[in-house]
């Protein structure tokens, strides 16, 4: 198993299943004392292994790494359990949380995983200011959160963890959708 192939396979799939368009969303896993990250503008399509960049776990954002490359890196700094962290605009996540009201799945293994889904309120202007203390802040204590109108942020001790709550959350949020225009749901 090769981390930084991995990396780039599963921010294919947040591509691939619809949780992020072609060049939205951001990706890290940690190595060691690395931090891997997307690069500012990567199309999941035709990203590489060879084009991820590093970042020093301890230290500042490699250059050209992704705008939210500090965000990953306080959540590591934050959570010593966290080895990858992905960053996702799945639609119904977005959607459903456009109140700003934390997310309360009503399906069976969304409220099994998550009671409560963290929604926060950082204004557009001080989202690059503010993201990387509130949103790793969140994630000490969660799996998952949601920026509102912005995007899910989710942290897992594999690749594969942080991948599932994120799918986890987007059926959820899709099941709730579903359910409020077919009126079985306020």
């Amino acid at each position: 198993m090769n981390p930084l192939e991995d990396l780039v396979q599963y921010y294919r799939w947040l591509r691939q299943y619809g949780l992020n368009d072609s060049h939205s969303g951001n990706a890290s896993v940690r190595d060691g004392d690395s931090v891997w990250v997307t690069p500012s503008g990567a199309c999941a399509d035709t990203l590489s292994a060879a084009a991820l960049i590093r970042c020093p776990a301890a230290g500042k954002p490699g250059e050209g790494a992704s705008l939210d490359a500090p965000l990953h890196l306080a959540v590591y700094r934050s959570n010593p359990r966290a080895r990858a962290v992905l960053h996702s605009h799945g639609p119904h996540s977005v959607a459903l949380t456009l109140d700003g009201e934390d997310f309360v799945p009503v399906d069976f293994e969304g409220s099994c995983y998550f009671p409560r889904v963290p929604v926060l309120d950082i204004p557009y202007a001080e989202y690059v200011s503010e993201s990387p203390r509130r949103v790793a802040e969140t994630l000490v204590e969660h799996p998952i959160a949601v920026v509102r109108g912005h995007g899910v942020y989710a942290w897992g001790e594999t690749l594969d963890r942080a991948y599932k709550w994120t799918c986890s959350l987007e059926m959820s949020a899709r099941t709730a959708c579903i359910a409020r225009l077919v009126g079985t749901l306020p």
